[in-house]
């Protein structure tokens, strides 16, 4: 396998929504609260007009509600319980992502790092049938 011992990162932040086929994402150069604020403007955009959006959210810092985390009004944050990953349907995506797009590469600059996220997230979202079948639970399904 190829390896870098560099230590450039870039981070993909992403939603989709199975039911519609859509997602939302941001790339930054660091994870934190500022950062999450900017992808839940982010997902709030993609909210179908007089919608509501429930976001699946793990344990991490940044997705911690609280004084410095700027939740939009069409959107609700759902924490998960401790160490439940396989409750998250984007850590299928992200799995995914890594696996057919986003490994076994080096890359020589941070603007190639760039450029491959873009890609692997657009690859994702330009195909509406993967989206629901990655993201889609039945257990996580609400009918009315």
């Amino acid at each position: 396998m190829i390896r870098d011992n560099r230590h450039e990162s870039a981070y993909l932040f992403g939603a989709i929504c199975p039911a519609r086929a859509v997602g939302a994402a941001i790339i930054m150069p660091a994870v934190n609260t500022e950062a999450m604020n900017e992808h839940l403007k982010e997902i709030s955009t993609q909210v179908a007009p007089a919608a509501h959006a429930v976001l699946l959210c793990d344990g991490a810092g940044w997705h911690q509600s609280g004084a410095r985390l700027r939740v939009p009004d069409n959107i609700t944050l759902l924490p998960l319980p401790p160490y439940s990953p396989e409750l998250n349907p984007m850590e299928n995506v992200w799995e995914y992502l890594r696996g057919n797009k986003l490994c076994a590469l080096v890359w020589d600059s941070y603007e190639a790092i760039l450029a491959a996220c873009k890609s692997a997230w657009n690859f994702l979202i330009q195909d509406p049938d993967r989206i629901r079948s990655i993201g889609t639970r039945d257990w996580a399904c609400v009918s009315l």
